[in-house]
């Protein structure tokens, strides 16, 4: 078969783009691009103080990042656009835009170029707490059947919850915005002028389901009645599967991208969804971790289940015909990167310079040689708030058992140990829900960079842990989806049986690890303590009366 496809992987820094071989998905070329603004906040936009809970991203540095990486391809690897069947793109979510009439992000107008709601939201902001309780409320109470498939709640996180805020805090911006977009629906749009959605992105994050479409007008009215037409005022566009074309490339689109005006553009994806394919993981069991600044576990089935913590159940959300469910850790690399940052000393800093390896390398290595009851702490992977099981981003991480000779190895020990603990709630619930878990597959920066961290999650897990072979691997799935929007592949099994990378590594689980069992109860008893509002609000309350 000749022909070659691209995959753009949106995340959470930077895009990276890879072209691949539609015949047998070898990697031809990569190129990456850094998001100019980074991650912002109020203060960045309009000066003045900033919220933690404010996660926000400017729209262009999307637009020049998709230029960049997919023309970068095209000039490393020499393939003429003539050549190319179909691009696709992935992106992290939810990150929320609005947009005028034309398209165009409101952040990119002068007159809201100092408006922080005008910009993306991206997937971990969280100033929408208060709207994703107010609509998580009214469903409860009227609407149950809206969260049998997200455990309950309605997270701060997700699509409707962030226009909400804009329609509380910034009602111009509301007005002034012809729609709100994902961001990854707002790259096609570019590409195509289209407005077709992403199944994958509405189901997961905008309470979209294939049976019934978006929730009622009378819910969303239910709390505010001026919100009641969200749906029909300001969305607009058919919801379309996976794989499928979300139209074919425009002029305005060739100008951005190179490439020929007619390519075929797919439908967009959740960037963690599209790394299944690329590691083969579309059978029911697989279950595909991507860790990276986040952890997603994204597993496959064919039944129809309710499980404790899922963050969502979509049919055809990862694979048309079967279902996908989610769950996810919010700060895993994340979690990391602040921790060498701010509590590492400048004698461990100058070692790992030193001997030319990374900090989390150096850390790994001195964590090893730790004992396996020295300087021995527990920690919960709260630092970003709790995704699954309790999607409570008002929690918070927790240390116990530091002294002061207490190391920096052992406190990164702790916290690796949690992510691990994390993890196996993860699979726990879902085969208690009647998910089976047959085999695990872990993909993402971490996943190929630290063999401790892997090893770890086997030794916790007591499961063998498959590294997906593949650096790029949400591109490089987004390049398989691409495949079948190109006619190249009838399915996205078929496409992915094909061009997959695989999963070739493998860390095997230590035998005497008991340890992580007793380790682990512990971590559930300190989960069941800390998560609950009850216990929380009311040493709150003692604290503040202190004051008094």
């Amino acid at each position: 078969m000749a022909g070659y496809t691209i995959g753009v992987d949106f995340g959470s820094l930077s895009a990276r783009a890879v072209l691949l071989s539609a015949e047998n998905g070898n990697e031809i070329a990569v190129a990456e691009s850094a998001y100019a603004h980074g991650v912002m906040n109020e203060a960045d936009i309009c000066g003045g103080t900033s919220s933690d809970k404010t996660a926000l991203q400017h729209p262009e540095d999307y637009r020049r990042s998709l230029g960049e990486t997919v023309r970068g391809v095209l000039k490393k690897s020499g393939i003429s656009p003539d050549e190319i069947g179909a691009i696709a793109i992935d992106f992290t979510a939810s990150n929320v835009m609005p947009v005028d009439k034309d398209g165009e992000p409101l952040a990119s107008l002068p007159e809201f170029e100092k408006e922080p709601h005008a910009y993306v939201k991206m997937w971990k902001h969280h100033g929408a707490s208060d709207e994703a309780k107010r609509l998580t409320d009214v469903a409860r109470e009227k609407f149950p059947e809206l969260l049998q498939a997200y455990s309950g709640v309605i997270s701060s996180e997700w699509f409707f919850a962030k226009v909400y805020e804009v329609f509380n805090k910034a009602p111009e911006v509301y007005d002034r915005a012809h729609r709100f977009l994902e961001a990854g629906d707002w790259i096609t749009m570019l590409l195509t002028d289209s407005d077709a959605k992403s199944a994958g992105l509405a189901g997961y994050k905008a309470l979209w389901c294939e049976d019934y479409g978006y929730p009622s007008d009378e819910f969303f009215g239910a709390d505010d009645p001026a919100f009641r037409n969200v749906v029909s005022e300001k969305m607009s566009g058919e919801v379309k599967e996976l794989g499928e074309r979300a139209g074919l490339m425009s002029k305005r689109g060739a100008d951005i991208t190179g490439l020929n005006v007619g390519t075929p553009v797919s439908v967009s994806l959740i960037d963690a969804h599209a790394a299944l394919p690329a590691a083969g993981a579309v059978d029911p069991g697989d279950l595909m971790i991507i860790m990276g600044t986040s952890a997603c576990h994204i597993i496959i089935s064919d039944k129809e289940a309710d499980v404790m913590g899922i963050c969502g159940r979509v049919k055809g959300g990862v694979v048309p015909g079967y279902f996908a469910y989610e769950a996810g850790q919010p700060a895993v690399g994340d979690a990391l990167a602040w921790f060498t940052k701010s509590c590492v000393t400048a004698s461990y800093e100058s070692e790992a310079r030193d001997r030319g390896i990374s900090i989390f390398e150096l850390l790994g290595e001195k964590a090893k040689r730790l004992g396996e009851s020295e300087s021995r702490l527990i920690a919960l992977d709260w630092w970003n708030g709790s995704r699954s099981p309790y999607a409570d981003y008002r929690l918070s991480g927790l240390i116990l058992g530091l002294t002061l000779a207490t190391p920096p190895e052992a406190i990164f020990r702790a916290m690796c140990e949690s992510i691990a603990y994390g993890t196996r709630r993860i699979i726990e619930e879902y085969e208690r829900g009647g998910i089976e878990v047959k085999r695990v597959i872990v993909g993402g920066g971490i996943a190929k960079k630290n063999g401790y961290i892997m090893q770890m999650l086997a030794d916790v897990c007591g499961r063998e842990i498959y590294v997906s072979d593949s650096r790029q691997a949400g591109a490089h799935g987004s390049a398989i989806y691409a495949a079948v929007s190109a006619g190249y592949y009838n399915t996205v099994a078929e496409a992915a049986e094909a061009m997959a990378s695989g999963a070739d590594e493998k860390f095997t689980p230590h035998r005497g690890k008991r340890i992580y069992d007793v380790l682990y109860r512990e971590y559930i008893g300190l989960c069941e303590y800390f998560h609950s509002e009850n216990e929380v609000m009311k040493r709150l309350a003692r604290l503040t009366n202190v004051d008094k």
